[in-house]
């Protein structure tokens, strides 16, 4: 079953890689989507894919990589709109 999902990460999330490793693992589970850094210094990302993928992905961000500090994860269903044909950085 396809799923979408927002979230916003917070901590040290930013300088430490996460975008590109984002993109990596989304690419890896074959998701579809984008990731971006927001001004407040949040990182943002939209994950479409099979319902399993996104919970992996999920976990993924809770950890981040190697030089983040996630201190929160804020998650949001939304309705799939297969309007993503791959993952990208913003």
């Amino acid at each position: 079953m396809k799923s979408c999902v927002r979230v916003i990460i917070s901590g040290r999330v930013q300088g430490v890689w996460f975008r590109a490793s984002t993109k990596q693992k989304a690419k890896q589970l074959k998701l579809d989507g984008w990731v971006r850094n927001n001004p407040d210094g949040n990182v943002e990302a939209v994950f479409e894919g099979e319902e399993s993928h996104i919970k992996e992905i999920l976990n993924w961000c809770k950890r981040g990589p190697p030089l983040a500090k996630v201190t929160n994860v804020e998650i949001k269903y939304e309705e799939p709109t297969n309007g993503f044909e791959n993952f990208f950085i913003k």
